[in-house]
């Protein structure tokens, strides 16, 4: 007589069911080119307002995406996996930024998310001579702020722009 299967046997055929989902996953994960995953991820970045008063904060979140039901890996060729410029300077600086040189990846599950908030304080640093700083607020106009992933220089690069207004 066939009966129920025992709990025990369900939790081991579980498991088993699960490492071969994975397994599955993986191997559909590395028949993804790299070229494919960096065009088909999605970046956004928005702010809590378009309109801001000078020296204002800006608060800013950004989503990444991974549209496919696979893992994907998005090589860098340093630690840093994204980042964000003000009309080009990156993190609101002229200040070099160091990041070890070791490659890394900005790795995605299947369908995954993920989402950070962070606020630009609304001004520029610029770092002079002798290690003098000046944090310069913004004249009035718009401003350009893009989040990238930090993919290759001469690679598609991941990324997303939206605007804001100082008056």
């Amino acid at each position: 007589m066939v009966g129920p299967t025992p709990r025990s046997d369900r939790s081991e055929r579980s498991g088993a069911d699960d490492d071969s989902r994975y397994t599955t996953a993986n191997v559909l994960a590395a028949l993804v080119p790299t070229a494919l995953a960096r065009r088909l991820l999605r970046v956004s970045v928005e702010t809590d307002r378009r309109i801001y008063d000078r020296d204002d904060p800006v608060e800013i979140t950004v989503e990444f995406k991974n549209p496919l039901p696979v893992p994907i890996d998005i090589p860098t060729p340093e630690q840093r996996r994204w980042g964000w410029t003000i009309d080009g300077l990156l993190e609101a600086s002229d200040e070099t930024r160091y990041t070890r040189s070791r490659p890394s990846s900005f790795s995605f599950a299947g369908g995954e998310r993920k989402r950070t908030s962070f606020t630009w304080n609304g001004r520029f640093e610029h770092h002079r001579k002798n290690d003098y700083r000046e944090s310069v607020v913004p004249e009035p106009g718009e401003y350009e702020i893009r989040v990238f992933v930090a993919t290759h220089e001469d690679a598609f690069r991941p990324s997303d722009v939206t605007t804001v207004t100082i008056r």
